[in-house]
């Protein structure tokens, strides 16, 4: 199972509002032993919006949206994964009574009664509007629930809420995808070579240690190595330390055996 992130409005596309989102869900993944393999920036689209979910619902990847899922014109989220599933929306009784106890709460606050047909109130429901058959993220910020149908989940854009839900989501539905180690990377600052006179090296360490991966970050500019490659080997499962070290030596000696230089080894 992937795991992907997709963020959701206008005003992160415009600038408007800073994406808080992606740099904590990989945070909260590291935190797990998991990480991120994809995500999208998706504009206030409905037509575009129920594409990319059915997309989605379709992967079988574990997915988490920000973003989109209130009650005003602009949004368009709870409505986009309704056509994306071909299923209506209705209100979900336990949305409904989480609703309301916050619509109470906040009517006790301001020493007033609630009205369950007050339009405000209608308005308000309208937030607990999911597509048929899905089940409820708890929102322990102010009570209003996200959803979920399958491994994709919807939280609202606000960090103070979809950041706590994330955590909910992989500890409660997913904590068999936690792993003991995370992505582990070993890498070394080469110095004094092209990528190029690199790549088959590179090659030839991914077809003789299967899983692993060999990576090449160059930098022209870096204000302690200069210029340099950041050359390096990674690996995403549990178990396979053993594999990994056995890969970074090959392409140690590789590298040597190119005439390169060596600075720093890092281990992440």
């Amino acid at each position: 199972m992937k795991i992907g992130l997709i963020i959701i409005g206008d005003e992160i596309l415009s600038g408007k509002r800073q994406d808080k989102h992606l740099s904590k869900f990989i945070e909260l993944l590291a935190a797990r032993g998991m990480s991120l393999d994809w995500a999208q920036y998706l504009g206030d689209d409905r037509e575009h919006l129920v594409a990319q979910l059915k997309l989605a619902f379709a992967s079988g990847d574990l997915v988490f949206s920000c973003g989109g899922i209130g009650a005003t014109p602009d949004d368009h989220t709870r409505q986009a994964a309704a056509a994306a599933l071909g299923r209506d929306l209705a209100l979900h009784p336990q949305a409904r009574e989480l609703i309301w106890q916050r619509i109470s709460e906040m009517a006790a606050e301001q020493g007033v009664t609630a009205d369950p047909d007050h339009p405000d109130t209608l308005r308000r429901l309208e937030m607990g509007m999911f597509p048929t058959g899905a089940e409820i993220i708890p929102n322990p910020f102010n009570k209003i629930p996200g959803f979920s149908v399958g491994t994709v989940y919807f939280a609202p854009g606000f960090p103070v809420m979809a950041h706590p839900m994330m955590e909910w989501v992989l500890d409660q539905r997913h904590a068999d995808l936690h792993q003991a180690l995370g992505r582990l990377e070993l890498s070394m600052i080469v110095q004094s070579t092209m990528e190029s006179m690199l790549t088959p090296l590179m090659v030839a360490v991914e077809a003789e240690f299967a899983g692993i991966k060999v990576f090449s970050l160059p930098s022209v500019d870096h204000p302690e190595w200069g210029r340099h490659i950041e050359l390096g080997v990674k690996w995403g499962m549990k178990g396979e330390a053993q594999q990994l070290d056995a890969a970074y030596a090959a392409l140690k000696q590789g590298v040597l055996q190119t005439g390169a230089t060596i600075g720093t080894e890092l281990v992440r």
